[in-house]
């Protein structure tokens, strides 16, 4: 069985990673994090669903994490460097799903991974993964006469923008023509632009209501347009790919790994 630590065990994900792995058989729940403040400490993680599981909410994290497999963390960047940390120190391996990060945590994040292995992914979606490939097969085919747009939509509640995903979906689409997302990324349009460029790569975010996570890839050519879109109509799919992550990092060295690596789809 693999010993799972949730972090932000009383967040819409949090609960959402608690259920799936209540639910599997061949992963338990080791521990909950939560932090400091939070109402929720001292319950215990399951009580939600019904059920008590023995393990409490804490902001506790040598005690939460000591004796555990894999952390899996969707928290904010400053949280999930700071569990990183402490990871280390125990040898816990981590589940990065956590978007936001700036260049410099990114490096911190790869400094961690020469101890201890991470698997770290702006999205955990089996799907969105597949996504990612296709994109590659579709922006090599379609690199002449086609403007690319990036459009993605979440919840009101989400902070960063554009999300994890489609910056990934971005970084996919520029590597296929050997561009730099850095360089070629619009990210917002106002007033006279001008006309388009044609080796940019544009973004629009829309944010409101529940929205799980829509996110389309539009190559607008003359006369015709393909759109590749990926929809979640719930967390459970992020979870269920955070549990796949899990089981294949409980075997890995120390290293930094990606959903291709879980899928075995290549690099």
């Amino acid at each position: 069985m693999t010993r799972i630590v949730i972090a932000g065990s009383s967040g819409r994900m949090g609960r959402m990673l608690i259920e799936a792995v209540v639910n599997s058989t061949d992963c338990v729940l080791h521990g909950a994090l939560d932090r400091e403040g939070s109402p929720t400490l001292g319950q215990d993680a399951s009580a939600f669903l019904g059920h008590n599981s023995g393990v409490l909410i804490s902001a506790d994290l040598q005690q939460t994490l000591r004796g555990a497999d894999v952390l899996i963390d969707f928290t904010r960047p400053e949280g999930t460097l700071t569990h990183l940390a402490v990871c280390r120190e125990l040898g816990v391996k981590v589940v990065i799903g956590t978007t936001g990060f700036s260049p410099e945590q990114k490096a911190e994040i790869g400094e961690h991974a020469r101890h201890i292995g991470i698997m770290m992914a702006p999205n955990m979606s089996v799907g969105v993964n597949v996504v990612l490939r296709l994109l590659d097969m579709a922006a090599r085919s379609l690199n002449e006469g086609f403007d690319i747009e990036i459009i993605e939509a979440h919840h009101r509640h989400k902070v960063d923008a554009p999300s994890g995903t489609a910056l990934a979906l971005g970084e996919a689409v520029a590597n296929a023509l050997g561009r730099d997302l850095k360089t070629c990324a619009v990210y917002g349009r106002e007033g006279v632009t001008g006309e388009r460029d044609p080796s940019t790569i544009g973004f629009a975010t829309v944010r409101g209501g529940d929205i799980i996570g829509d996110h389309t890839v539009l190559f607008a050519g003359i006369g015709e347009r393909i759109e590749i879109s990926h929809k979640a109509s719930s967390r459970s799919t992020f979870a269920l790919g955070s549990l796949r992550a899990a089981r294949f990092l409980a075997g890995q060295k120390p290293g930094l790994y990606d959903m291709n690596d879980v899928l075995g789809l290549g690099a």
